[in-house]
């Protein structure tokens, strides 16, 4: 891939990880990868323009029939596709459905933008992650194939073991926090030619660790904040993203943000939309 490349616009078509949760900013509104990645390029070309379709919860089939056509449409520079893992983490999972879905979603988007990224998705070791873990081989395995194919560029998150560190976790254990989302902006911008800033892979210090009451007192908030919730909507057959708009629908300009004197080259100033 060619280095230093120029991209123009943006289109980040995913869940909850493209959406940007839980990176969340003091008006509780969520910022996240995609929307960090935009930023940066923004600061290097007039008229940016980005539009991010992802909405948590959704499953694949979600993903290609309501976010595929309106992205392939726009004719980005780059875009960015992730998707299936909410399929795979559950108990009953067609994976070759899965597979032909989000091949279905590739066909459709690389030939009408410059460059397509797809991912490896992020995953915190635990009960969740080793149940559906064939499942998630067996996708990887299928997002390399079709990258092949395609010439699109892969980030492999999974294969990064500094991602899999609770530490990088918020407290739902489902989404990556501020600093995760920060490394897979960088990981994302060094995938599609632009020069690195950090090593995105670089282990954090070793953890201090909480005693056996405060892992338990964790514990305990989770499982009445996040898990009860998360167990009762599938349950029930709900989504966290029922009845939601992506957060920008529409590849509009963005503004490059306004950088702090000390960081040169992180954009934290969330785009509006």
């Amino acid at each position: 891939m060619q280095m230093n490349a120029t991209y123009s616009s943006f289109v980040a078509v995913g869940d909850s990880f493209t959406e940007g949760m839980s990176d969340e900013l003091p008006d509780g509104t969520y910022r996240g990868w995609a929307d960090l990645l935009a930023a940066r390029l923004a600061a290097r070309v007039p008229d940016f323009r980005y539009a991010n379709l992802g909405v948590r919860g959704k499953l694949i089939g979600q993903i290609v029939d309501d976010q595929a056509g309106p992205a392939a449409a726009m004719d980005a520079d780059l875009v960015t596709l992730v998707g299936g893992l909410n399929d795979v983490l559950r108990p009953r999972c067609d994976t070759g459905l899965v597979a032909a879905r989000l091949e279905e979603a590739v066909e459709l988007l690389a030939p009408r933008c410059r460059q397509l990224v797809l991912m490896h998705s992020p995953g915190r070791h635990g009960p969740l992650l080793e149940r559906g873990r064939s499942r998630m081989e067996r996708l990887y395995a299928h997002i390399d194939a079709l990258a092949a194919r395609h010439g699109a560029a892969v980030v492999d998150l999974f294969g990064a073991p500094v991602l899999g560190d609770p530490r990088m976790w918020a407290d739902d254990r489902l989404h990556l926090n501020t600093e995760g989302h920060r490394r897979v902006a960088e990981a994302v911008w060094q995938a599609i030619g632009l020069p690195a800033t950090y090593d995105w892979r670089a282990p954090l210090p070793p953890p201090v660790l909480p005693g056996w009451r405060s892992r338990r007192g964790a514990d305990l908030r989770f499982a009445r904040q996040h898990l009860a919730p998360w167990i009762g909507r599938r349950l029930t057959g709900r989504s966290s993203g029922d009845g939601r708009s992506p957060k920008r629908a529409e590849l509009l300009p963005l503004a490059p943000p306004v950088r702090d004197a000390d960081d040169a080259t992180d954009a934290r100033t969330a785009p509006g939309g």
